[in-house]
C-alpha cells in the first residue's frame, strides 16, 4: 500500500475542499476502499475521513412524507430501524440480503452507493481492466465471466453493479443529495451510476470532490408497502453478491395492478430499472402468464457477454418469482434468510 495523507474535516465545505485534490478519496467505514487499498487496486494520494461530520448520521421524516437518510447512517441501523421496514420492506430485505452481519454494521447508506463492482479481473491488478487503466483492455472479455453482464455492456467492460440496497431504490424513484464545489444538487439514484460505452473508468455521474450527504425516498413510495419483495439469486445463500436479483413493488386495487415499480441487480453496470415492463403491468390482472410477459420485456434487451447466457433466462424467472410473491403481500416479517427464493413467507 503506498502511503497517503489522511485528513479529518470538521465540515462538509472542509471535506469537499480537501477531497477537490487530484488523487484524493472519500473515506467512511472503509468495507470496500480499504480492501482495494489493500490490493493495490486503488492508490489514493489523500483519504478525506468523513465520519465526523456532524448531521449526515440521522433519518429524517419529512413534512411532504418523504423520508431523508443520512449518508453516514449505517446499513444495519437502517434496515432494523421498524418504522423504516414498514414503509420500505423490500429496501430493509434488500439490506439484510447484502454481505454479513458485520459487514453491515459497520457500512455506510452513502457508501453502498458509491461500492465498485466485484469483477475478479477489476480486483486483480496483473489482469487488464479499462476501470483500473482506460486503454488497457478487459480481461474479463475472453475469461471467468458467467457472472458479468447481460444488458448494457460494452466491449470496454463487462462488469456489473454489486449493490442490493440500490435496486429497491432505484424502483422507488429514490434522489441522492450532493454537496461539490458547486453547491448542492439532486440527482435521481437512477441516473448517478453510468454504463461503461466508450468510457467505463467513469462510473458514476459525480465530480471531483462530490459528496453524497443524503438518499431522500419519496412519499408515494410507501404506497408499495402492502406487495413489495426483494428476490437475490446468489451462490452462497449465506452472504454473498447477486448472480442476478429483483425488486417488485405493486399497489393493488381490487384485484387489479394500479402501478408497478420493478428492477433489477446482477445484470448490467448499473441497477436496471425495467420500465417497459412496469408499463405492461399498469392495469393488468394479478396473472402469472403475465408476470412471465412482463419478466420477458424486462430482460428484451439482455445479451450475454460471455458464458453467461443462462443469466437471462434466470432473471427472467427471478422477476417473474418477485412479482408472483409481491402480488401475494408483503409478509408480515423479514424471513430468516432475507431475500432467498428458498425462505418460506412465515420466516422460517
Amino acid at each position: 500500500m503506498m502511503n497517503f495523507d489522511y485528513v479529518r474535516p470538521a465540515s462538509v465545505a472542509d471535506a469537499i475542499a480537501a477531497a477537490s485534490e487530484k488523487g484524493a478519496a472519500y473515506l467512511a467505514s472503509g468495507t470496500n476502499l480499504l480492501d482495494l487499498m489493500k490490493g493495490g487496486v486503488s492508490r489514493p494520494s489523500r483519504l478525506v475521513d468523513v465520519t465526523h461530520l456532524p448531521g449526515l448520521d440521522r433519518v429524517e421524516r419529512l413534512a411532504d412524507g418523504g423520508l431523508r437518510i443520512g449518508a453516514l447512517v449505517r446499513n444495519a441501523d437502517l434496515a432494523h430501524d421498524p418504522e423504516f421496514a414498514y414503509a420500505y420492506p423490500a429496501v430493509a430485505e434488500a439490506l439484510l440480503s447484502g454481505a454479513s452481519a458485520q459487514l453491515r454494521n459497520a457500512a455506510t447508506v452513502g457508501g453502498n452507493l458509491m461500492q465498485r463492482t466485484r469483477c475478479a479481473y477489476f480486483y486483480d491488478a496483473g489482469s487488464a481492466c479499462n476501470k483500473r487503466w482506460p486503454g488497457a483492455g478487459c480481461d474479463a472479455l475472453q475469461g471467468e465471466n458467467r457472472l458479468h453482464a447481460v444488458l448494457g455492456w460494452s466491449d470496454g467492460c463487462i462488469a456489473t453493479h454489486p449493490s442490493d440496497f440500490c435496486v429497491p431504490l432505484v424502483a422507488l424513484d429514490a434522489v441522492v443529495e450532493i454537496e461539490g464545489k458547486g453547491g448542492r444538487r439532486e440527482l435521481p439514484l437512477e441516473a448517478l451510476h453510468r454504463l461503461p460505452g466508450e468510457t467505463p473508468e467513469r462510473e458514476t455521474e459525480l465530480e471531483r470532490g462530490d459528496l453524497i450527504v443524503a438518499l431522500r425516498l419519496p412519499a408515494a413510495a410507501q404506497s408499495f408497502a402492502a406487495h413489495a419483495r426483494y428476490i437475490k439469486v446468489r451462490e452462497r445463500t449465506s452472504y454473498a453478491f447477486a448472480v442476478v436479483s429483483a425488486a417488485a413493488h405493486l399497489r393493488i386495487e381490487d384485484g387489479t395492478i394500479r402501478e408497478a415499480r420493478l428492477a433489477l441487480g446482477g445484470v448490467a453496470a448499473k441497477p436496471w430499472r425495467a420500465r417497459e415492463a412496469e408499463q405492461m403491468l399498469a392495469g393488468a390482472p394479478l396473472d402469472a402468464l403475465i408476470y412471465r410477459d412482463a419478466a420477458r420485456a424486462a430482460l428484451a434487451g439482455a445479451k450475454p457477454s460471455g458464458d453467461n447466457a443462462f443469466k437471462i433466462e434466470l432473471a427472467q424467472r427471478i422477476v417473474a418469482r418477485a412479482l408472483s410473491l409481491a402480488a401475494q403481500g408483503t409478509p408480515a416479517r423479514i424471513a430468516a434468510l432475507p431475500a432467498s427464493p428458498f425462505s418460506s413467507p412465515a420466516g422460517a
